[in-house]
């Protein structure tokens, strides 16, 4: 299983649909909530170019948004 990776804030509601995206599927991922945490913001930010969340990692794959097919699809879903 590759490891995914998620860059999220509270309120965002596109991240708590891929979160539950995940739950659903029995995905395991790491968080990080860029509201709260300026070194993941600026992070996030170095490793995407995106200042907006959700901003999701699978494996090395880079997913800007809540992108369902191209999720399932990296995850094999």
């Amino acid at each position: 299983m590759k490891n995914v990776t998620i860059y999220s804030t509270p309120t965002c509601h596109f991240c708590q649909m891929a979160k539950e995206f995940f739950k659903e599927r029995n995905v395991a991922y790491t968080e990080y909530d860029v509201a709260g945490n300026m070194e993941k913001r600026k992070e996030m930010i170095e490793k995407s170019g995106q200042m907006g969340v959700p901003v999701i990692f699978i494996g090395e794959e880079l997913v800007v948004g809540f992108d369902k097919p191209q999720i399932a699809q990296l995850l094999d879903v």
